[in-house]
C-alpha cells in the first residue's frame, strides 16, 4: 500500500513539473500605434486609397529571420506585439485593416506612419507654405473608431463587455514619434517641437482614458525610442561634434525632446492610475534599454558599431534615403541577431526580444507585464 501511495505521490510530482510555469488569463490582443507595432495595416491601407510607399514590407529581406519572407511587419522577424502574443499563447494579432475571420482573440489597429494627433491639427502646427503633412487618416482617433466599430461584434450588454474586456490586453503605442517627425518636415527646429510634446501626449492619454470607458482594463503603453539614436536622423543631420554625446554617438537635443515626451507620458499614467484604479496601466521603457544597447552592444551580443544599421546601403551608418531596405540591389547584413536597427528607424527581431523580455520581468515596465495579470 506505501508503494502505491509513493507511486502515485510520484506521478502527481510528474505532473506538476510538466504544467506550464504561468498561466495568464488573457484571451485576446488589442493593439494601437505605428510601424513598431503594424503587422499588415499600411500595406492593406495604401492598396485602397492607391498609394504609393518608399518601404515595402512586402519585399525580401523583411522577415527573414523568423518568417522566412516577408510578413508585413517593419523587422527581419517578430515584433514586441508578437511575442506578447506568443507569451500569451495566443496567435499573432491580425491586422484589423486585413478584415480577415473572426477577432474575437484581437486585432491590431497600429498603422505604420501613424501619428498621435489628426493629421489636420499636424497641419496647423506647419511652418511649411504649404504644409507638407505625411500623415495618413490613420492617428490614434481613426484607430479608436475603428475599435468602436468592432466593438458590437465582440460583446453587447454591459456586462457581457466587461467579462469579455476583462481578459482582454491592450497596447497602446509607441506613437509620438512620426508627429515630431512631421513638425520637423515642415520647418520646426527642436525647441519648437518641445512645444507641442504636452499636446501629443495629452492625446495619448485621452486614447487611453477612451479604451477604459470602453472596457479595457489592462493596457501597455510605451514611450518612445531614444530619437537621437536613429540611422535615419544620424545621417541627415550636421557633423559638428557638439551635438553628440559622446558615451553613445547619438544626438543629444533628440534625445532630450524623447526623454522630456516620457517623462509627460509616465506623468500622466500616473495620473490616470489614480483616477481609474479599477484599471491597470502598464508604462514600458523603450528609451533606457536602447540607450543600453548604444552604450554596451556587446554586452547584448551587438557588434561594436551599434548604430550601423543591418539592412541598407552606404555611409557611416550604412544608410541613405535613396537606397531602402527592400529595393533592388540592397542587401541585408549576414546576422541580423548581431544589429540593433533593421533599417533605419526600426529594430531587429533580437532587440525587440530583449527589450520585451525587460518588459515582462523587469526592469523597464512600471509594473513588469508577469505581474499585472492574474494567474
Amino acid at each position: 500500500m506505501k508503494r502505491i501511495a509513493l507511486s502515485i505521490f510520484s506521478f502527481l510530482l510528474f505532473l506538476l513539473q510538466i504544467q506550464p510555469t504561468k498561466s495568464y488569463k488573457y484571451n485576446s490582443i488589442f493593439s494601437f500605434g505605428d510601424s513598431y507595432t503594424d503587422t499588415g495595416n499600411l500595406n492593406v491601407y495604401v492598396l485602397s486609397k492607391n498609394l504609393s510607399i518608399s518601404v515595402n514590407t512586402e519585399k525580401w529581406p523583411y522577415g527573414q529571420t523568423f518568417f522566412h519572407h516577408p510578413a508585413d511587419r517593419f523587422s527581419d522577424g517578430r515584433l514586441i506585439l508578437d511575442f506578447l502574443a506568443e507569451e500569451f499563447g495566443l496567435p499573432f494579432v491580425e491586422p484589423y485593416l486585413a478584415k480577415k475571420g473572426c477577432f474575437r482573440q484581437g486585432a491590431n489597429f497600429a498603422v505604420a506612419g501613424a501619428t498621435a494627433l489628426d493629421p489636420t491639427v499636424l497641419k496647423q502646427i506647419s511652418l511649411a507654405k504649404p504644409a507638407i503633412v505625411t500623415a495618413l487618416n490613420t492617428s490614434l482617433n481613426f484607430q479608436l473608431n475603428w475599435f468602436k466599430e468592432l466593438k458590437p461584434s465582440l460583446c453587447h450588454e454591459t456586462k457581457e463587455c466587461r467579462k469579455y474586456f476583462d481578459r482582454s490586453f491592450f497596447v497602446v503605442g509607441e506613437i509620438g514619434l512620426n508627429d515630431y517627425n512631421n513638425m520637423f518636415i515642415n520647418g520646426l527646429n527642436v525647441t519648437q517641437v518641445h512645444h507641442y510634446v504636452p499636446k501629443v501626449v495629452d492625446t495619448i492619454a485621452k486614447a487611453i482614458k477612451g479604451l477604459i470607458y470602453e472596457g479595457a482594463r489592462t493596457l501597455l503603453v510605451p514611450g518612445n525610442v531614444p530619437m537621437g539614436c536613429l540611422p535615419t536622423l544620424l545621417t541627415s543631420e550636421s557633423d559638428e561634434q557638439s551635438f553628440y554625446d559622446n558615451r553613445t554617438g547619438c544626438l543629444r537635443r533628440f534625445n532630450m525632446l524623447s526623454r522630456y515626451h516620457n517623462s509627460l507620458l509616465l506623468r500622466a499614467i500616473k495620473q490616470l492610475r489614480v483616477k481609474y484604479p479599477h484599471a491597470k496601466i502598464i508604462y514600458a521603457d523603450y528609451y533606457k534599454p536602447l540607450i543600453n544597447f548604444v552604450k554596451f552592444p556587446q554586452r547584448y551580443g551587438f557588434t561594436s558599431t551599434p548604430l550601423r544599421v543591418c539592412c541598407g546601403k552606404g555611409g557611416k551608418y550604412n544608410w541613405n534615403s535613396s537606397e531602402l531596405c527592400g529595393m533592388p540591389n540592397v542587401s541585408a547584413c549576414h546576422d541580423p541577431s548581431r544589429y540593433i536597427f533593421w533599417d533605419g528607424v526600426h529594430l531587429t527581431e533580437a532587440a525587440y526580444h530583449i527589450i520585451f523580455n525587460s518588459w515582462l520581468k523587469g526592469p523597464y515596465a512600471q509594473p513588469p507585464i508577469q505581474d499585472a495579470h492574474l494567474h
